[in-house]
């Protein structure tokens, strides 16, 4: 029986998820140490074959002219469990969940206390690091200031620790374990600037709470501000909302490379590191059918096995590349286009992509788990015991968990020897899960209609666009595997930077991205 460890290598044994591939000793670097800039892209649910599909059908695409100067990465691998919170923090640590310590943006921390406890009673407490923390989700600020996003997070929102014996509020910076490049490169001077879905990204930051000059966080899941939008709908609820949602970080993106800072409020200059997540593509892949502001005729998903889009989630794809367009020519337009990497990637993909595989599945049965404190499940499962129950419950709980394969369609069940020997031990890390139920590939925990889902393990899941693109770079395709967490060292080896100076990269040993 295959390990997890083995799960996550895939069919390439020779690369590893947990960022310990390297690069044969013949193998050049794929970037130079002569840039000036970088600007990161990730678009959310872009797999490798999506990207593939974008440069041979649309050779006039953004994407394709990119990949003309560009090394494209046909075996890239995003993190597992393939979550937003840890796909996105490989991207900027170099490391994984073993070495962050953040398995998925709602987790949970034995070690941790209910949000307005004040740390009085017995601890364990869910960790949620998504839209839940903010002040109000009925505008798209979250109830803050945008550019400001300690500003739009509700202290009383968050969770609680005691460190160094005091009682604290926990902002999600807080439980990043490694540092971040953006605090590298801040620490060395530079100007450093980011966009994502939710102000808990703040945790980009990094342990310091300061790597990031500007972060500018627009909430997703805030009120549709499409007009006319039925109240309670958020931008994922429409393809067409969650393109406008995307264009306000557009906009940011434009601002950096124009000299000014995200809100157009003061001229700071480009910053060295800037970027945004696209969430287009990802509502485009979840999203059955058009919703408020559509046209109905539109579908989300894909129409095969073999990864043809359907016409909604085609027309995300193609915004997205347009979007990318915009802002080639306007660092073009600016004389930045020589001097600066531009790199694409997402922080998960998608599955599945085949729609036929599709089961939707009712996750209730896991709240019964003898000893449960808590789960999350998408199309993986991650299951948590009390601090009080987890030795003596162990063997019970994964009996209770195998007795109830058919009923939540799994796989195979991962417990503690596994996890401890690919992430870290749960009984000595509060924040590893004890159990990582695998279901069968299509499962996806659901009593809606969403199509597709993320943080589960397959290669739907897990292979992923990854492109690296400058005037200078001849263009050529990659066909070893690599790993997402290799963007981190690239990026300060492209900007002339030790990559050891990220706390990850040591611990995993990250190798910079080769060609």
């Amino acid at each position: 029986m295959k390990s997890l460890r083995s799960i996550l290598l895939g069919t390439a044994a020779a690369a590893s998820l947990l960022a310990t591939a390297t690069a044969p000793a013949s193998a050049a670097p794929a970037v130079g140490t002569h840039y000036q800039h970088v600007l990161l892209i990730s678009i959310d649910g872009m797999h490798a074959i999506d990207l593939q599909r974008m440069i041979t059908k649309n050779p006039a695409s953004a994407l394709a002219q990119l990949s003309n100067h560009g090394i494209v990465y046909r075996k890239a691998m995003t993190t597992g469990p393939s979550d937003s919170f840890p796909g996105m923090l490989a991207q900027v640590t170099g490391a994984t969940s073993k070495s962050t310590g953040l398995y998925y943006d709602d987790s949970y921390d034995r070690a941790a206390y209910p949000a307005d406890s004040n740390c009085i009673g017995a601890p364990g407490a869910e960790i949620q690091n998504f839209e839940s923390i903010d002040w109000n989700l009925d505008d798209v600020t979250a109830g803050g200031t945008l550019g400001q996003p300690l500003s739009q997070i509700n202290p009383a929102n968050l969770q609680m620790a005691l460190v160094g014996g005091v009682c604290q509020v926990m902002y999600p910076h807080n439980y990043l374990r490694v540092n971040t490049l953006f605090e590298v490169l801040h620490g060395a001077g530079k100007l450093t600037a980011w966009s994502d879905k939710h102000p808990a990204y703040e945790v980009l930051s990094g342990p310091s709470g300061t790597g990031l000059v500007d972060l500018f966080t627009p909430e997703i899941n805030s009120q549709m501000f499409l007009a006319g939008a039925p109240v309670g709908d958020d931008n994922t609820k429409s393809f067409a909302a969650v393109r406008a949602y995307d264009q306000i970080k557009v906009n940011a993106v434009l601002n950096w490379i124009d000299g000014w800072n995200s809100t157009h409020t003061a001229q700071p200059g480009v910053p060295a590191i800037f970027g945004m997540n696209f969430q287009s593509v990802s509502v485009g892949q979840k999203l059955k059918k058009a919703g408020y502001g559509d046209d109905p005729s539109l579908l989300g998903g894909y129409v095969n096995a073999n990864g043809k889009p359907a016409n909604g989630l085609d027309a995300q794809l193609q915004y997205v590349d347009s979007a990318i367009g915009s802002m080639v020519t306007e660092l073009t337009a600016q004389g930045l286009i020589d001097s600066t990497l531009i790199i694409v990637s997402a922080k998960h993909g998608q599955s599945p992509i085949d729609k036929s595989l599709r089961v939707a599945v009712d996750d209730a049965p896991f709240t019964g788990t003898p000893g449960y404190a808590f789960h999350i499940a998408d199309d993986i499962g991650l299951v948590w015991l009390t601090p009080d129950a987890q030795k003596s419950s162990h063997a019970a709980a994964r009996s209770y968990l195998t007795a109830n394969s058919a009923a939540l369609h799994l796989r195979r069940i991962e417990g503690r020897d596994s996890i401890a020997n690919t992430y870290q031990d749960p009984y000595s890390d509060s924040r590893a899960p004890d159990f990582i139920a695998i279901p069968d590939h299509g499962v996806i925990y659901t009593g809606g209609s969403k199509i597709a889902e993320h943080g589960g393990l397959t290669n739907d899941d897990r292979n992923v666009a990854l492109l690296v693109s400058a005037p200078d770079i001849a263009g050529e395709t990659v066909h070893t595997v690599v790993t997402t967490t290799q963007i981190a060292p690239t990026i300060l080896t492209a900007l002339g930077m030790d990559p050891n100076a990220l706390q990850g990269v040591v611990l995993e040993g990250t190798q910079v991205l080769s060609k």
